[in-house]
């Protein structure tokens, strides 16, 4: 039996490693990591329009004519809730100062809501209400709207 060459074990090769990967699967994953931060910053985006839209909005009213400066801040108020509370949107008088002063840890006085209440059904040239009484429904509404969008 000496015709028979040396037998040597079989060595079976190493794995193939899947390091360094392939410039192909470098593109894919910077694609899907690319899609999915763009994605959360579209909706941040979205999300932050709106607060800013509304800011801006209200910053815009000017107080010094009282009765015109509450109305926009109602309309403001309102448009916002055609959004978000889509049922408070319906509420009027004591229901409606209730439903914004329970969205928000602002305090506001009696007076200025009452002013936000009735200023779509008073005269324009009323001095029932003071410009003090418009700044503190205007600071209302900012806070408002920074717990609610």
């Amino acid at each position: 039996m000496n015709n028979i060459p040396e037998i040597r074990d079989i060595h079976i090769p190493q794995g193939v490693s899947i390091y360094p990967l392939a410039y192909g699967w470098w593109v894919m994953l910077f694609v899907g990591i690319l899609s999915i931060v763009g994605t959360w910053f579209i909706f941040w985006a979205i999300k932050k329009s709106k607060k800013y839209y509304a800011l801006k909005t209200l910053n815009n009213i000017q107080v010094s004519a009282i009765v015109s400066s509450a109305i926009e801040m109602s309309e403001l108020l309102r448009r916002i809730c055609n959004v978000k509370y889509k049922d408070a949107s319906s509420l009027y008088g004591k229901e409606w100062s209730e439903f914004l002063v329970n969205k928000t840890d602002f305090k506001i006085s009696e007076k200025a809501l009452r002013l936000l209440i009735f200023a779509p059904f008073m005269d324009k040239n009323s001095n029932e209400y003071s410009i003090e009484d418009a700044q503190e429904l205007k600071d209302f509404c900012k806070n408002w709207i920074g717990a609610n969008l």
